[in-house]
């Protein structure tokens, strides 16, 4: 697996309080990594570690470049958006960016008017940061990560109190900067159902633990609804399946778990009444996203 961050055992004590526990996490290069936890669960301590905002109690991590770079080599390109990034209210967007890029001794005006245009703010012009809507100024604190080149970004929260728009925006926004420039992005989050739609992979955090750390298709298979039939003949089941073109099924003590064309439960009990087999008993179960997560943290969900 080609990893661009690991970390092993990183830990985070602040006096008798342990935020962050011995935690292990994998980022693959080129891929969007979810890290999911409650408010207060670690998710924001982790990441400021991995930035160097904050250094570990005890454990490390590791940064692998792709042409071999070592850690120390790597660290100047982390693009960070980790709770307020830090804008100049009256200043317009590209002022901003240029006082950002001052510091990194980046003079190409050209390559920040290009990044405004990324992130959707290249027609923004002379507007004061100040009249900007949280979605804007979203947008805006992720270019700003973006100003060294970054090879992995670490962004947190970044859709908290927007609106659906703003939150589309934002997904939109990340799925092109890991598609189109190849970055790895760790984006935390409590809301598993908008990470679902751009995460490739997941660490679950809880109370300063990770408790799961998987793949999206895991995830999804894990949650996947399915179709529970038990019938009057098991072999006549069997042939009615494999005539409707369904083969993703188990046959489990009495009954049929159905994984395929779930919605379209009706359809197959007539067409095994058409072959009369009888339908004793019928059901759709399975969870979801978020009944999965809240099933591993052992509770339910907060406001």
């Amino acid at each position: 697996m080609d990893y661009i961050l690991t970390t092993d055992n990183i830990t985070k004590k602040f006096k008798h309080v342990t935020a962050v526990d011995s935690v292990s996490i994998h980022v693959v290069r080129g891929e969007v990594y979810g890290l999911i936890g409650r408010n207060g669960a670690g998710k924001t301590t982790l990441l400021k570690m991995l930035a160097t905002l904050s250094f570990p109690t005890s454990g490390s991590f590791t940064l692998y470049g792709a042409n071999g770079e070592s850690k120390q080599q790597m660290m100047p390109r982390i693009g960070v958006l980790i709770e307020d990034p830090g804008i100049y209210q009256n200043l317009t967007a590209f002022q901003n960016l240029k006082a950002k890029a001052i510091a990194f001794g980046i003079k190409d005006e050209n390559y920040l008017n290009q990044l405004l245009a990324l992130v959707g703010l290249g027609a923004v012009g002379k507007k004061p940061v100040k009249n900007f809507s949280l979605g804007m100024k979203q947008r805006l604190g992720i270019a700003l990560a973006m100003v060294n080149s970054p090879d992995i970004l670490l962004l947190d929260e970044p859709i908290n109190g927007l609106d659906p728009q703003g939150i589309a925006e934002i997904r939109t926004l990340v799925k092109r900067l890991c598609t189109e420039r190849k970055i790895s992005i760790i984006i935390s989050s409590h809301i598993l159902d908008e990470l679902s739609k751009i995460a490739d992979r997941y660490g679950i955090i809880h109370q300063g633990k990770l408790i799961d750390e998987t793949t999206n298709a895991e995830l999804e298979s894990r949650c996947k609804s399915y179709a529970v039939f038990k019938t009057s003949d098991v072999e006549k089941t069997k042939q009615v399946l494999a005539s409707l073109g369904i083969s993703d099924y188990t046959f489990t003590g009495d009954h049929f778990e159905i994984r395929e064309r779930v919605d379209e439960m009706g359809a197959i009990s007539m067409a095994l009444a058409k072959s009369d087999v009888q339908t004793l008993e019928m059901r759709k179960e399975g969870q979801s996203l978020e009944e999965y997560y809240f099933q591993l943290t052992g509770g339910e969900p907060n406001a």
